[in-house]
């Protein structure tokens, strides 16, 4: 799968305080054991060059996605956004908005999802179950299916936690893994090795300026992608 570089970066928002951009599948926000190039350090070499910055350049990792998985990532240029906008993660006054794709769907067409996830770190997968135990943490989405597409179909998560492999956990507890994740119970793996999961949408009140900020990713250049449009 293609990776993002300065060159082709794409720059979703921008200004003093924040930057987000839209994540490609397969990069990784921070650096991990691959040694691969992390995203992070990607947007720090192109705020260098547009911004003719000899030193080294601030950049806080405010939150991740997962690595198969497209969509928004932002980031914080300065220490005060950056404490600013983890306090908002944190307390849960982003909004965050997912779109997904899956061959299967629930009997209901909208609703909400709960359940209790435990992360198995051996296998970097968590469980999902109806009852709390344990080290089980709560999880909360509410979902809709946006349309039926020839075999597949587009829904809409939004969430109320932010558990590790939250959505990909808890579709797969409904029968109804992600295109492409075979982690989850897909049937088979995406050719790059993606997953058909996408951070479409974030919305929060700028952590400086007080103002609402609504930011939008379009949808990767793929062939399910594009009949979603």
């Amino acid at each position: 799968m293609s990776r993002s570089t300065p060159e082709n970066l794409q720059v979703l928002y921008e200004d003093n305080h924040l930057i987000a951009v839209g994540k490609r599948a397969g990069d990784i926000v921070q650096g991990d054991k691959t040694g691969d190039t992390p995203l992070s350090e990607v947007v720090k070499q192109y705020i260098a060059v547009k911004y003719n910055k000899p030193g080294a350049v601030f950049l806080g990792v405010i939150h991740r996605i997962d690595r198969p998985t497209s969509g928004i990532v932002i980031f914080a240029r300065t220490s005060k956004a950056l404490s600013r906008m983890n306090a908002l993660f944190a307390s849960g006054k982003t909004n965050k908005t997912y779109h997904a794709i899956t061959q299967h769907v629930p009997e209901e067409a909208s609703g909400t999802l709960e359940h209790y996830l435990e992360r198995n770190p051996q296998k970097n997968k968590s469980f999902a179950y109806g009852k709390p135990g344990g080290k089980r943490k709560k999880a909360v989405l509410h979902y809709r299916i946006l349309r039926k597409l020839e075999r597949h179909y587009l829904w809409e998560i939004t969430l109320e936690t932010g558990r590790h492999h939250q959505i990909r956990a808890q579709l797969a507890a409904l029968k109804c893994p992600i295109r492409g994740d075979l982690k989850y119970g897909a049937p088979r793996s995406n050719p790059d090795g993606s997953i058909h999961l996408h951070a479409k949408r974030l919305t929060f009140t700028h952590p400086v300026a007080g103002t609402e900020v609504a930011i939008e990713a379009p949808y990767p250049d793929e062939v399910l992608w594009s009949a979603c449009t």
